[in-house]
């Protein structure tokens, strides 16, 4: 029997707020990549393993805020625990994978193109692999080209993303970049959800597992709060926000150079005539008086 699927049951509320979350994750992940950029290497997989948390957090808890509006009228449905937050580390893993192939090799060419890829694969592994956690009395099936369609749309947007996190051009650029982001990200998931039907058995054992009211408090409380500390030091730290390079990482990682930024150098050329007094101003030949 095939299963009445609605994924808007809370009307727009759900969407709207599955879409600041992509945004708000996208907007902290970027701004740490670009951070990434700026300081020197000792500092860089500290920046780009913040901006990859940041950016797999936001897009997981993304995925189940719009899954809260998600029901089936003929079942109930339960989400088994491990295979949930097991989608969270593959989210956080890939796609810390692409972002530091760019954050060490640079946002063009072949590194832009495979750092994208990765961590568009990895957007869309998350999602699948999230709904291979939901479990209901029937059995889900795919499209598999809107699948298809959905994986690419995944992979345009990471690597449109990353492209963005290395111009560093200021706050609003990266605002900007976030919003496409996370518009790409939750085009990505009801593109998916789109290829999805559900078919119901008649009877059987009910589903098992733990109700989406039990998942909403940890998806609420963990990955948010981790959004929360990752903007507050966005907020403390000037470079990240402005994004203005820093004056001390051309040569830092340079051995013989000293650590603190050198001041202006300014060629000095030997003052060859001094000047003269008073008296050696005056001629030479006598005068008569």
């Amino acid at each position: 029997m095939q299963g009445t699927v609605d994924g808007f049951s809370y009307g727009l509320v759900t969407p709207l707020v599955a879409f600041l979350m992509a945004c708000l994750g996208g907007a902290l992940g970027l701004r740490c990549t670009t951070r990434a950029m700026l300081v020197t290497r000792s500092w860089r997989p500290g920046w780009l393993a913040l901006g990859s948390a940041a950016i797999g957090s936001g897009i997981w808890t993304m995925h189940f805020v719009a899954m809260m509006g998600f029901t089936v009228a003929e079942t109930p449905i339960h989400y088994d625990r491990p295979m949930t937050f097991a989608s969270l580390a593959v989210a956080v893993v890939m796609v810390g994978v692409g972002i530091f192939i760019v954050g060490y090799k640079g946002a063009s060419g072949t590194a832009l193109f495979t750092g994208g890829t990765i961590t568009g694969l990895g957007i869309a592994s998350m999602h699948y692999l999230g709904m291979a956690g939901m479990e209901l009395n029937g059995r889900l099936e795919y499209n598999t080209l809107t699948v298809a369609a959905s994986v690419v749309i995944a992979m345009a947007a990471a690597t449109a993303a990353l492209w963005a996190a290395a111009q560093v051009r200021g706050f609003r650029w990266t605002v900007g970049a976030s919003l496409v982001m996370g518009l790409a990200v939750s085009g990505m998931h009801y593109t998916g959800m789109a290829a999805l039907s559900v078919h119901v058995h008649g009877s059987g054992i009910p589903a098992e597992g733990d109700s989406p009211a039990a998942l909403l408090a940890p998806m609420m409380i963990g990955p948010l709060a981790f959004l929360l500390l990752a903007a507050v030091v966005m907020m403390f730290d000037p470079l990240m926000v402005m994004g203005r390079p820093h004056p001390a990482s051309v040569d830092d990682h340079k051995p013989g150079i000293p650590a603190h930024p050198a001041g202006p150098h300014t060629a000095r050329r030997p003052q060859l005539r001094t000047h003269r007094t008073i008296a050696e101003r005056r001629p030479r030949t006598p005068q008569n008086r």
